[in-house]
């Protein structure tokens, strides 16, 4: 395993941007984003503009800028110029309503919002008096009354001397997912991109100059920003950005138009992707791409299978998290367990600990601890929530898993998922597999809910593929299916159909909410 080497003084804005003249690819293309091509010369310019423009502002070395951006190349422009010229990048959830923008606009006391023109509204909704420090909005297209990106960034200078920061200092935060309650700031440095560029961009995925990068996973949050932005900028690659929803029909369309060879999804999209039937005779043509990867939450095997068998592609589960970055534990190429979420990554350890921090052996279920260099330096304003997460150089996950004995990690569940039923675990995860493997059965979700004797039992709420209905015969069809698989204090004695489960931006399953409609 090679070290990763990097000075004291260090910009990330010269490593994934800059370099690329100096190493032959100005004329390559950076990015695609429907019928828009933006070459590395073109992408250096703007996002030295960019900075330019945000310094014109007033905006000073370790200031927030908050980035409320769809997936286009402004979001790249406004990243890397935001670091460049020293301030500190926040990208936010395009998919929130204005008093969560209201409350993270306060929390990461940004005075300046670049905004795209359809999420303005959001922004526009929340009472003036309430943004206590924000004072310029910029938007990415045309509103009344407000500066374009577009016009600030025209008469700025094309030249930008990088701001002298340490490799440790504050680059871009990333609010948490805010799967089990509000979102948190993960404080993250200049040096940590770099790190899962090459622990497992390079060294994993095997990344290539001639790779295009296609992530379902928008740019907002950890997994997407390094699919979609710096990875394919670690090796001057070419990265297609897809600013709309990710139903199947838009999906498809951009793999075979845009021919990825690394596409990145995560579970839920995989499974509306096979629902999804072809229009013609023929099917979808994936045949562009080399690795399908999956994040977000655990990969039911039957998906993996059914997605091999009907498009000849392999997707790689792992597990990361907006406090590491990216993955910390994946399957390889050529080696994946479906089911698993794979083997520690190059460059990170692991730990399965009990509730008293001890070590348990191979097959015992434990709680997660991993260390790594791309986990966050803290949790913005939040020094006890810090504490409880980040011990020394060890992060909790939060997650229960085993490990067997070929150092394949299999995980069971969130912490607070996980139920005791008559004295035994029960691992949601492991139910929600045998649930999609029903013929009927897009998607479930498994929590725990008290029966009229205050004991715990296992509830299931499920998604039937389109054009069917959950009937009395359905349902004693699944608890049959269920009985062949499980033993029976894991069986769910409720089954609930449902149109949709409630998620997060990034496609985890929000199980506190269906915990609390059980209860």
């Amino acid at each position: 395993m090679t070290t990763i080497e990097l000075p004291r003084l260090f910009n990330a804005a010269t490593h994934f941007v800059d370099r690329h003249i100096a190493e032959g690819r100005a004329k390559k293309i950076a990015f695609e984003c429907e019928q828009e091509q933006v070459s590395y010369e073109q992408l250096l310019g703007r996002v030295n503009r960019a900075g330019n423009a945000l310094k014109s502002l007033g905006v000073r070395p370790e200031e927030r800028v908050a980035l409320l951006l769809l997936d286009t190349p402004d979001f790249a422009y406004c990243f890397f110029g935001a670091i460049k010229m020293g301030a500190v990048a926040v990208p936010m959830n395009t998919l929130l309503k204005p008093h969560e923008y209201e409350y993270l606009l306060n929390d990461c006391r940004t005075r300046v919002l670049v905004v795209s023109e359809s999420l303005l509204p959001q922004i526009e909704a929340i009472p003036k008096a309430n943004l206590q420090y924000l004072e310029t909005i910029i938007v990415s297209g045309k509103a009344q009354g407000l500066d374009s990106l577009l016009s600030l960034m025209e008469p700025a200078s094309a030249e930008l001397a990088a701001e002298p920061t340490c490799k440790d200092d504050a680059a871009f935060w990333l609010y948490s997912s805010g799967s089990t309650g509000f979102p948190k700031g993960c404080v993250h440095l200049h040096h940590d991109m770099v790190v899962c560029s090459e622990r497992y961009a390079k060294e994993v995925l095997g990344i290539r100059e001639d790779d295009r990068f296609f992530s379902v996973a928008k740019l907002f949050f950890a997994y997407g920003l390094g699919n979609g932005l710096y990875f394919s900028l670690a090796v001057g690659a070419t990265s297609i950005l897809w600013p709309g929803s990710p139903s199947p029909p838009n999906i498809y369309s951009v793999i075979e138009r845009h021919r990825p060879t690394l596409f990145f999804s995560v579970p839920s999209n995989y499974s509306s992707l096979l629902a999804y039937p072809p229009t013609a005779a023929k099917d979808f043509d994936l045949s562009s791409i080399r690795w399908a990867v999956s994040a977000g939450e655990a990969l039911p095997a039957p998906i993996y299978q059914r997605f091999k068998e009907r498009f000849k592609v392999e997707i790689l589960d792992a597990i990361g998290s907006t406090e590491a970055l990216h993955m910390f534990i994946a399957n390889r190429p050529g080696a994946a367990r479906p089911g698993s979420s794979g083997q520690i990554l190059p460059g990170y350890e692991a730990r399965i600990v009990d509730e008293k921090g001890n070590d348990v052996p191979n097959g015992e279920i434990g709680n997660l601890l991993i260390k790594g260099d791309s986990v966050c330096s803290c949790y913005w304003n939040q020094h006890e929530k810090t504490k409880e997460t980040i011990h020394g150089h060890w992060l909790r996950t939060g997650d229960k898993y085993y490990r067997d004995a070929d150092a394949y990690y299999w995980y069971v569940g969130r912490s607070d998922d996980m139920m005791k039923v008559k004295g035994m675990w029960v691992s949601p995860a492991e139910v929600e597999s045998v649930l999609v493997e029903h013929t009927a059965v897009q998607e479930a979700a498994v929590v725990g809910y008290a029966d009229g004797n205050h004991l715990t039992r296992p509830a299931a709420y499920l998604v039937l593929k389109p054009g069917l209905a959950g009937t009395p015969q359905l349902t004693e069809d699944l608890r049959q299916h269920l009985a062949k698989r499980l033993a029976s204090h894991k069986c769910p004695q409720k089954l609930e159909f449902v149109s949709e489960l409630p998620k997060t931006a990034t496609g985890k399953i929000q199980r506190y909410k269906l915990r609390q409609a059980a209860m």
